[in-house]
């Protein structure tokens, strides 16, 4: 079970969270599964454009965000909440797993896609490690995303792309993991180096390419051919 210790990010910084979701008692339920594993639920709400209106007050670190709402559809609530100042990471909890859903939410933005027949444990890790940049999905979905950005990757390029910015090798090497569906603390263990460091280099890689988490990186990744056998 997680604590109210590991409720936090390796730099400390306390896991905010907000609950969107229409039905009550499901709304209700996560945000105390949440608020009893140690996590700050800042802010509910039961339909998209509550949720984008006090997202800036309530300045959330992860949004749980149901795909099926009243008005905003959970995918462009995604995308409105990703376009503030202060964007949290989104993790979906849908009850839908078909694979159009699964990749217009991540298309969106989203950094992580649960099915909502997903374990109280299983959620409460998801949101650990969706704040700290991970990118979680339920069993079987990863593969579904992982597939379609290579056939994304496939498609040609637009004449006149800019060069890609120079990334140093221990970048590179993280990146090329990062690629092939690995967590940080795997990448960690692969190349010996703590778990902070590795959270750092993805910070720095993300930073120099201008993209938002590790969804983006992975995609970046696999279009360059990083994610196959050195």
């Amino acid at each position: 079970m997680i604590d109210r210790a590991e409720a936090e990010s390796a730099e400390g910084r306390a896991v905010r969270v907000m609950v969107v979701d229409d039905h009550p008692m499901w709304r209700d339920a996560v945000a105390r599964d949440l608020a009893e594993a140690g996590f700050a639920v800042v802010a509910t709400a039961g339909d998209g454009a509550k949720a984008v209106r006090v997202a800036p007050a309530a300045r959330p670190t992860v949004a749980v965000v149901d795909l099926q709402l009243p008005d905003i559809g959970g995918v462009e609530v995604t995308r409105r909440l990703l376009a503030g100042g202060e964007p949290p990471r989104v993790l979906v909890l849908s009850a839908s797993g078909e694979q159009a859903d699964v990749l217009e939410a991540v298309k969106a933005g989203a950094t992580g896609y649960l099915v909502k027949s997903a374990q109280r444990e299983e959620l409460l890790e998801a949101v650990r490690r969706v704040h700290a940049g991970e990118a979680v999905y339920t069993p079987g979905l990863a593969g579904l995303v992982l597939g379609e950005y290579r056939r994304m990757a496939a498609e040609p390029e637009p004449a006149g792309e800019p060069a890609a910015p120079s990334l140093t090798p221990r970048e590179t090497e993280v990146l090329r993991l990062v690629a092939k569906g690995l967590g940080y603390k795997q990448i960690a263990e692969r190349l010996t180096l703590s778990h902070r460091t590795v959270q750092n280099h993805v910070q720095n890689t993300l930073s120099k390419l201008h993209l938002h988490n590790r969804v983006e990186l992975a995609r970046y990744a696999i279009d360059r051919g990083l994610d196959g056998d050195e």
